[in-house]
């Protein structure tokens, strides 16, 4: 039991001890205490004001007194107007650890029986990923394993966009300019070379824009099964795919389900058609097909074009049926950029107008775009920062990080480029979680490799460094355990109170949909324990129950680390 419900149990027993009310502990709000204020944590005593008929500074001092005469476990309080704020004894911190270290589940929260898909990458086979796919693709696993560690089932999955207007560009151009080139004779990767007749085509069309008539009849015919035109598209995509499987295992990303728009586009069509039966969309005289928003505060939607082809929003609409239908789903997250905030809003209203229930139970994870110092990226200018050269760049840069004299003197030359891999996977993805989704970003590799500071390297630095104590503890025969009489430093017991704190870390990420919250969290715990073997020393000590008392403490502080950081993706070295 965490030390907020521990509070909130005794809490609850004291109120109906002193006034005879039966108040259910999770009603009652325990809180972290403010850093100026004396205590661990605080209890709100206004809602207790209605049984105590007394002012809210003689609730709280009645009830204090209670907890501290009636619970070994808190030594102290202060009650400050309608706050009271409770410190827990060391005896309590002892137990704390003692529970932590025993738990080889710690920062896993219960099931709570909640089915949630997240759709994150969702890349279109026009062009290769880069540095704006690699925030989605890390905050969509990071958030699909905190989903998972609250407690909840994730589906991971991703929607490819594989067909429409853009991927014909791209056809179009290879067709016109290419020579029949392929990877293989190009000696490129396959979403490389596609992305290159992406960037092409603009070219084409800013010397001729009637080239997009005939883009726009490739189209049709895609969609009328033309051979020629499926076969072209089906081999294009086939260079993608596996340039795209490459990138994703660099990163670390997997899929539990991938669906491509070729197979869901008809599903929307029939929801347009279901639409219009039900008069909720209208045709327009030349064809196409609207959703009328605009007494909802929104505007018109097209769902189908004049031609009869459909928009990202008709296979959105099919997708979203499918997947509630097959997966019977609590809830449906969407990972996609602000850019589309108002594609969100309208895809709910429509589905809303449709008649589905779920309609409200999607949820537009938006996030900002991330920028370089040099400015914004354009896919179609080519300016963008490929996430392959991004990967290796992060690798050089970790690998010049390291090359100062004794940094990797503990790590055989044979390790070492797996090591570089790490450090540079390891900063790029704390570099980019740690920043609030909603905001904006400026990313900045030579930035994100320092070994000090709020990045990556420096948590897997001071893992690596309490991985190396313990092993010298091992070869000296040492025990890492607690015994119950043990007496805990000031410093220590900060440390114990930050590892508690990790299961209430793990709920509010899952409640705000933010890996910031554990980055950020991590970073906490590896400057504390940094202060701390700064100024105590380990395996010095010469009281054996101190010493094995902080072995275990350094033991568990990495456990968590590991266990937090594995939430963003990231792996610890074990040395560095």
């Amino acid at each position: 039991m965490g030390a907020e419900a521990f509070i909130s149990q005794r809490a609850s027993e004291g109120v109906k001890v002193l006034y005879g009310a039966d108040i259910p502990a999770s009603t009652l709000q325990v809180t972290a205490t403010r850093k100026d204020f004396e205590g661990d944590y605080t209890l709100v005593v206004f809602p207790l004001l209605r049984f105590s008929h007394t002012s809210p500074a003689a609730t709280g001092e009645a009830l204090g007194e209670w907890l501290k005469s009636n619970c070994p476990e808190i030594q102290a309080y202060n009650a400050v107007q309608g706050f009271l704020n409770l410190s827990l004894s060391p005896v309590y911190w002892v137990r704390t650890l003692q529970e932590i270290s025993a738990d080889k589940d710690f920062g896993q929260l219960p099931p709570t029986g909640r089915r949630i898909m997240v759709e994150f990458s969702s890349p279109n086979t026009n062009k290769p990923l880069h540095l704006g796919h690699v925030r989605n693709n890390l905050l969509g696993s990071s958030v699909s394993d905190i989903l998972k560690a609250a407690g909840n089932e994730v589906i991971k999955t991703t929607l490819v966009n594989d067909r429409g207007v853009h991927i014909c560009k791209s056809r179009y151009a290879w067709m016109k300019r290419f020579n029949g080139a392929t990877p293989e004779s190009s000696g490129k990767k396959g979403d490389h070379l596609v992305g290159d007749c992406y960037v092409e085509f603009a070219r084409m069309e800013k010397e001729d824009p009637s080239v997009m008539d005939e883009v726009h009849r490739m189209l049709i015919k895609w969609e009328e099964g033309d051979p020629e035109v499926r076969d072209l598209w089906s081999r294009m995509n086939g260079w993608v795919f596996d340039g795209f499987e490459q990138t994703y295992r660099a990163l670390g990303i997997s899929f539990d389900r991938t669906y491509y728009e070729h197979d869901t586009y008809l599903l929307g069509k029939e929801l347009v058609q279901k639409g219009l039966d039900m008069g909720v969309f209208v045709r327009d005289d030349d064809g196409s097909v609207w959703c009328d928003l605009t007494d909802e505060g929104l505007d018109r939607k097209l769902l189908l074009r004049s031609d009869g082809t459909s928009v990202y929003m008709t296979q959105d609409l099919g997708t979203a049926r499918r997947r509630f239908e097959e997966f019977s789903l609590d809830s449906h997250v969407y990972v996609v950029g602000d850019e589309q905030n108002y594609h969100f809003q309208v895809l709910k209203k429509v589905l809303s107008k449709l008649g589905f229930p779920w309609a409200d139970q999607i949820y537009h994870l938006s996030y900002g775009m991330v920028e370089l110092p040099e400015g914004k990226m354009k896919s179609r200018e080519g300016t963008v920062v490929d996430a392959d050269d991004l990967i290796e760049k992060m690798y050089n840069e970790a690998k010049e990080a390291s090359a100062e004299p004794g940094r990797l003197s503990g790590v055989a030359e044979k390790d070492r480029d797996k090591l570089f891999r790490t450090i540079g996977l390891g900063a790029l993805k704390y570099f980019i979680l740690k920043v609030d989704p909603k905001k904006k970003m400026l990313f900045n590799p030579k930035e994100s490799i320092d070994f000090n500071g709020n990045t990556g390297p420096f948590i897997q630095y001071t893992h690596a460094r309490i991985r190396s104590i313990l092993r010298k503890a091992e070869d000296l025969g040492l025990d890492a355990s607690v015994d119950g009489g043990v007496v805990l430093s000031a410093k220590e017991t900060r440390l114990v109170k930050l590892l508690a704190a990790c299961p209430s870390k793990v709920a509010e990420a899952a409640s705000e949909f933010s890996p910031a919250v554990i980055a950020n969290y991590s970073y906490d715990i590896a400057k504390e324990f940094n202060q701390y073997y700064h100024d105590t020393p380990v395996l010095k000590e010469e009281d054996k129950c101190l010493l094995q008392a902080r072995l275990t403490l350094i033991s568990t502080v990495a456990s968590v680390l590991r266990r937090m950081m594995g939430l963003l993706g990231i792996e610890l070295p074990e040395r560095m």
